[in-house]
């Protein structure tokens, strides 16, 4: 009897949980899964499970709160404060670095930045706080790292292309300051036999106070690395660095060289001064070369103080005419000669940029550089007839008139000597030195100044569609004016003189 009750009783269990299993069924298709799991997990009654639901949603509602900046369109900001850039380390920029340390920018200790993060809520309670909150410096992003307000550091870019198997970075010196401002770009040999410029740059920047100084100053001295190695002007492949920018990714080690300088560097500027030299043993008088079709342009050449300036469209593929299409104005400033160290060319051209920095706003202490020099809307080369050895009679920034006798070519093995007279009215913006010349060696570069209202007004002319077209209408132009001409004796005049301007030596120049 007591097996048959025992049977019987289990029996009854049996019916009872399958009995249970069809009613978790049904509630389950009835949408009540979330009530029965929460019972089983909580060990809840059913009379206590009707208060849940308004606690359930809680616990759903914490993990919520904390991923709802990593939603949607904010998806993306939220990952910048999870991995927030590197700050670099404030130094001073004259100070020797080894090799490594140029590959390796400073960065900024995480104590130290803990500790400035620390002490930055104390400054927000003082009176003065609101108005200087206008102000006050930003971070700036730049190749990687952020460089905090009112510090200067030393970065590195390093194009995609290593030639020979040898990597080396590129300094790019970075003074941001403690206020807001612009930021001005002065770059460097990006033809590799260029030196004055890469002294400039050093100079103008291990001179700036980031303390004091409003907006930034990106310095890069040597562009061309490899070239600089080899004291070349071309890249390892013989390729001008400056003829093929903004570049290409997909194109050619030039090209991608320059793009990636053009989207790491130049994009973040407001403002650049390319600085060079003449080249092929030529010598500039210090000078601007600008776009003066730009009113931007136009601005920017003022402040400068005491140098020349020559309207220049600049050649296709130059960093100058690349940034100026990209929307920021850009200059080119000229001085000296290739390989060698001019002190003069190089103390002319670090006054004329702190004379820029003061005319921005964004330092204080640089006084206006002296009166604005001539401004000349063309020039022209002119160009030995016979080969020989040139011996200038001319200086540099001499004015000249037409008949002036600016040097002469003498044959070393038949003695035979030819002048070379100046064809304008004008004044020596570059010349040649002293060498063994070809017949047709550009020799004097003579600036011819010109009323302005001969130049198109900026409105008629934009930078993104009309600079090829107006190369090549200047130079069919220049040939039919030219035949046009040919037979009048009448002094040339200032729309004649246009057409003669070498498009050949200009593109070597820049």
């Amino acid at each position: 009897m007591r097996r048959c009750s025992l049977s019987f009783f289990l029996v009854l269990v049996t019916l009872a949980c399958y009995t249970a299993n069809l009613v978790a069924e049904e509630s389950g298709e009835q949408g009540e899964p979330v009530e029965s799991a929460a019972t089983l997990a909580t060990g809840t009654s059913p009379a206590q499970q009707s208060e849940t639901p308004a606690q359930e949603p809680e616990p759903p509602t914490e993990p919520d709160s904390t991923s709802r900046p990593a939603t949607g369109a904010n998806a993306g900001a939220s990952d910048k404060p999870e991995k927030p850039m590197p700050k670099a380390k404030s130094i001073e920029l004259d100070k020797p670095v080894s090799e490594i340390e140029l590959a390796t920018p400073p960065k900024a200790d995480t104590a130290d930045s803990s500790a400035a993060e620390a002490a930055a809520p104390t400054e927000p309670p003082a009176a003065a706080a609101p108005e200087p909150e206008t102000a006050e410096g930003k971070a700036l992003q730049l190749l990687g790292a952020e460089v905090p307000p009112a510090t200067s550091t030393r970065l590195a870019w390093s194009p995609s292309q290593h030639f020979e198997g040898v990597y080396s970075a590129t300094p790019v010196l970075v003074v941001n300051g403690a206020e807001t401002g612009p930021t001005l770009c002065l770059t460097a040999a990006i033809h590799g036999d260029e030196l004055n410029g890469i002294e400039t740059v050093r100079r103008v920047m291990y001179n700036l106070n980031p303390k004091t100084l409003k907006g930034a100053v990106i310095g890069v001295p040597i562009v061309n690395m490899q070239g600089f190695h080899r004291g070349s002007r071309y890249l390892t492949d013989r390729r001008d660095l400056n003829r093929h920018f903004p570049g290409d990714t997909n194109g050619s080690s030039a090209s991608r060289i320059a793009r990636s300088f053009f989207d790491e560097v130049v994009t973040n500027c407001n403002a650049i001064v390319d600085l060079h030299t003449g080249s092929f043993y030529r010598t500039n008088l210090p000078q601007l070369r600008g776009d003066l079709k730009n009113p931007k342009v136009v601005k920017l050449t003022k402040g400068f103080g005491s140098t020349v300036v020559l309207h220049s469209d600049g050649a296709k593929g130059t960093l100058r005419r690349a940034a100026v299409e990209a929307g920021i104005p850009t200059v080119t400033l000229e001085a000296g000669a290739p390989m060698v160290l001019d002190e003069l060319s190089v103390s002319h051209s670090v006054k004329g940029i702190r004379t820029l920095l003061n005319q921005l706003g964004m330092v204080n202490k640089f006084r206006l550089w002296g009166d604005p020099e001539p401004v000349y809307y063309t020039s022209t080369w002119q160009r030995a007839t016979t080969g020989g050895i040139i011996f200038s009679k001319v200086q540099l920034g001499e004015f000249v008139s037409k008949g002036d006798l600016l040097g002469t070519v003498t044959n070393p093995i038949t003695n035979v000597r030819k002048e070379i007279r100046s064809q304008h009215n004008g004044r020596i913006l570059g010349m040649a030195m002293n060498q063994v010349v070809q017949p047709g060696f550009a020799a004097y570069h003579i600036g011819i100044q010109a009323p302005q209202e001969q130049i198109p007004a900026p409105e008629e002319v934009t930078a993104e569609d009309e600079p090829a077209p107006l190369d090549q209408n200047a130079e069919t132009g220049s040939e039919e004016q030219r035949e046009a001409s040919a037979g009048e004796p009448s002094a040339p005049t200032a729309e004649e003189s246009t057409p003669t301007v070498d498009r050949e030596e200009e593109r070597e120049e820049d």
